[in-house]
């Protein structure tokens, strides 16, 4: 049986956004939120699974994939990405709705929860990062794990401003590996992500990479405000995640209503290391938020 899928695009602050709905099915609607910043919805491929069940909404966030990308480098503030998913959800008219968010996608949830909790249902906080100190203390701590090479590399470049060089590149790539993402070779979804993601989005709000930390989301925490998440929430991280597992269970045990589960085979994107685990864990939490609410 095929599954219903509608596309189209959505007028937001610097342009419009491509979405898609897939699916019809009786459970709520699930709206994703992709990480990065400027990566885009084809890394979820696996979570059009979850489509059987209910209506799925994949998005990309303005500046990449199927969206507008402005050259405008005063668009890319979380405000202005909260407005954004404020204006999907009403063009969508969705009163009630979950959210996935994943890595950057979970700040981006957060972010919105906080101000606009009306109808919201239940949170995925996948692989999350709410606490920039954190995110980076764990990534460093990980870093500083690789071969001395490696690292000596890293620090050389970082102190000379060189950290678009290919030598670079290729120690950074050491890194995500081990705790980004395993598989080999790339599944064609990603690779398709990847080239249509936005470094300009990525490098204005983050930085270079993972773990070295330049942009406007330094300073970056809602730790203290996640006891203000009402709602069922669902905390998942991988056993070699960049998102450590101690980080996100501390998150978890913040948040008043909160599960955590653990991927042990998996790093950053447990829905394609494990994707059946990963996928019967949300459609099992996905069902008993929707009982209790």
């Amino acid at each position: 049986m095929s599954i219903s899928s509608k596309e189209g695009y959505v007028e937001v602050p610097g342009g419009k956004v491509w979405y898609e709905v897939l699916g019809d099915g009786p459970g709520l609607p699930l709206i994703t939120l992709h990480g990065g910043p400027g990566s885009t919805h084809y890394g979820f491929e696996p979570l059009r699974a979850l489509a059987n069940d209910r209506p799925v909404v994949f998005y990309d966030q303005l500046g990449c994939g199927n969206s507008d990308r402005p050259d405008d480098l005063s668009l890319w503030t979380v405000e202005r990405f909260v407005e954004e998913l404020r204006l999907l959800r009403q063009a969508l008219g969705f009163d009630r709705t979950h959210i996935l968010g994943h890595s950057w996608g979970t700040m981006l949830g957060a972010d919105y929860y906080l101000t606009h909790p009306e109808g919201i249902t239940s949170l995925v906080m996948s692989s999350p990062c709410i606490s920039i100190e954190k995110w980076l203390e764990d990534c460093n701590r990980y870093r500083s794990r690789l071969p001395a090479d490696v690292q000596e590399v890293m620090d050389r470049h970082e102190a000379a401003g060189t950290t678009d060089s290919q030598e670079y590149g290729a120690a950074e790539e050491v890194f995500n590996k081990r705790h980004v993402m395993r598989l080999d070779p790339m599944p064609p979804a990603m690779l398709k992500g990847r080239a249509t993601r936005s470094a300009i989005v990525y490098e204005t709000m983050w930085g270079p990479n993972e773990f070295f930390m330049t942009g406007n989301l330094r300073g970056y925490d809602r730790s203290g405000d996640l006891h203000k998440i009402a709602v069922p929430t669902l905390y998942s991280c991988g056993r070699v995640d960049e998102a450590a597992p101690s980080t996100v269970k501390w998150y978890a045990d913040l948040t008043p209503n909160a599960e955590f589960v653990v991927y042990e085979n998996s790093a950053h994107m447990p829905y394609w290391e494990e994707t059946d685990r990963y996928l019967s864990v949300v459609r099992d939490f996905l069902a008993r938020a929707e009982g209790e609410g």
